[in-house]
């Protein structure tokens, strides 16, 4: 049992989920991702077991209302993914225990356990589709995120001093974040700008805020999802750093906007 803090409770909550312009169905796997970066799995139950007791309709809680079997299991699918995907950015690690905390609060029905059929098909990716055909997918995500600089990015991690960090870039779009069995591409990108507002490393949030308006979203749906990502990293106890001070749990710069 952490010791830490609470950041999530029941009245943060409701002002996460009821934030004007939030795209719909994504409060949920947001606030997981921003969580698992910040290195708060235990916080993530909390956020799970409220989507799972509570339908949400637009910015409102239904009354007396909760989600049915093919909702919560959405829902379920929805929240792993994320945090499979903020991988790319977070870290496995974090991933991890993200989500052995996640499945302790899971009930039985609503894991996908091994020999089952992987709501992603990443199992016939890695072993029935040509590696090619994955990484011309994952070429092609690039692209819609990067737009008219795409050569100019990837070209970067080429030229890095070793050409392996544009190769595991390939990878990484290929086998994990191409995929959209699960989260759209867009809300691929909301997964991504959750897990680096935390970081600190604006170059890289820059180009998924692009990204996801690249990718259909609003302005005013990017900057809900920013602004609830910012919510829970201060109630965190992130901060502005001062210029005088080298190093802290916080930001040197103000994370960047759209």
């Amino acid at each position: 049992m952490s010791t830490l803090p609470s950041i999530i409770t029941p009245a943060f909550l409701a002002s996460v989920r009821s934030r004007p312009n939030l795209p719909v169905n994504t409060w949920y796997f947001i606030a997981a991702t921003t969580l698992s970066q910040l290195n708060r799995p235990d916080e993530i139950q909390k956020v799970y077991l409220h989507a799972l007791n509570q339908k949400w309709t637009g910015t409102e809680a239904a009354e007396d209302s909760v989600p049915s079997f093919d909702e919560k299991r959405d829902i379920s699918r929805r929240m792993r993914e994320a945090l499979v995907k903020a991988a790319a950015v977070t870290g496995v690690p974090k991933t991890i225990n993200a989500l052995l905390e996640l499945k302790k609060v899971t009930p039985d029905d609503l894991l996908d356990e091994p020999q089952g059929l992987s709501p992603t098909g990443r199992p016939t990716d890695i072993y029935d589709t040509p590696m090619t055909q994955i990484l011309k997918r994952g070429q092609e995500f690039f692209e819609g995120i990067y737009g008219k600089i795409t050569k100019r990015v990837m070209g970067q991690m080429d030229r890095s001093g070793t050409e392996d960090l544009g190769l595991i870039a390939r990878l990484v779009y290929g086998y994990i974040l191409s995929n959209t069995s699960v989260l759209s591409a867009v809300e691929t990108s909301y997964v991504m700008i959750a897990g680096l507002i935390p970081q600190d490393v604006n170059p890289q949030l820059k180009g998924h805020l692009r990204g996801a308006l690249n990718g259909g979203a609003t302005v005013d749906e990017v900057k809900a999802v920013r602004s609830i990502v910012m919510d829970i990293c201060v109630a965190a106890g992130m901060k502005m750093l001062d210029g005088d001070v080298p190093a802290g749990f916080g930001w040197r710069v103000e994370p960047a906007d759209v």
